[in-house]
């Protein structure tokens, strides 16, 4: 642990030098510090290009605990874990717990190379009872986030963060396969044309069963607020509410029409979009 905390002084000092190492995380300008942090990335051009704006998000709330959420240049969100009792109060959480991941990330451990790309890959296999032999294929769901990987090798954990939250909700969503079949040769962004592409899924599924968006938004708020309580990083959760969320919100909107030709085949049209499962 002493190491450990000597290696985050050391990326201080480097990358903030008119800053104490030793009282950053004491500081109560952490908000401010943390902004810092990412203008001087900016500046050394090292990560993430004109993308140095670090975004703070508080939940609505009458009283306390208050949540808040920051969201730093590449996508990676965080949020304050402990309980607090003032806006400010769950600014500063969050801003701590975003600096001190923003940190460990400069460390060597944290660049993707073979053998975290090994691991990584047999892990996913464990989790989805895969075949390791399904690696070398990119038209398979490990084999695409293998290759995925290896596009990515040498690159950190926050720099490879939005394409690994891309895969997580394509996966989620049911979509994996459009990923697959392109055998991962397009880029695709997490913007608002993917949310309502995936919103629209959720939408087919509600017809299929009434009710499954609400069971899932449940559970999605529920991971989420323990995910924030465990000072984990928060994306991939808070993508999943968005998602659902909107889905639900056109649901019950005229924006949705839905029409039927013969009775078994029915089509959908969200915003001029079409299903992001009929992508190819």
């Amino acid at each position: 642990m002493d190491r450990t905390l000597e290696s985050l002084q050391h990326i201080i000092a480097q990358v903030l030098p008119h800053r104490d190492p030793a009282l950053v995380f004491k500081d109560l300008n952490v908000v401010v510090i943390l902004q810092e942090f990412w203008e001087s990335k900016q500046k050394q051009k090292a990560v993430f290009p004109s993308e140095g704006t670090v975004v703070y998000e508080s939940l609505n709330s009458p009283g306390p605990p208050f949540v808040s959420y920051v969201t730093l240049p590449g996508g990676s969100c965080f949020g304050n874990f402990q309980s607090c009792s003032s806006r400010a109060e769950a600014r500063r959480d969050a801003a701590k717990v975003a600096l001190i991941n923003s940190l460990f990330n400069e460390l060597p451990c944290r660049r993707i190379t073979k053998e975290f790309i090994m691991e990584s890959v047999q892990e996913a296999v464990s989790s989805t009872s895969g075949n390791l032999k399904d690696a070398d294929d990119p038209s398979t769901s490990i084999g695409a986030y293998h290759y995925m990987l290896e596009s990515n090798i040498g690159k950190t954990m926050l720099e490879f963060q939005e394409l690994m939250i891309v895969f997580q909700l394509l996966h989620w969503n049911g979509s994996l396969k459009v990923l697959r079949e392109t055998k991962c040769s397009r880029q695709y962004s997490l913007d608002e044309k993917m949310r309502s592409h995936m919103a629209l899924d959720w939408i087919m599924k509600e017809q299929e069963s009434p009710g499954i968006i609400s069971q899932e938004l449940q559970l999605s708020l529920r991971e989420l607020e323990e995910a924030r309580k465990a000072g984990q990083e928060l994306r991939f959760y808070k993508e999943k509410k968005e998602i659902l969320s909107l889905a639900l919100t056109h649901l019950y909107s005229d924006q949705v029409t839905s029409y039927s030709n013969n009775g078994d085949q029915m089509s959908l049209t969200l915003n001029g979009s079409h299903s992001l499962a009929a992508l190819k």
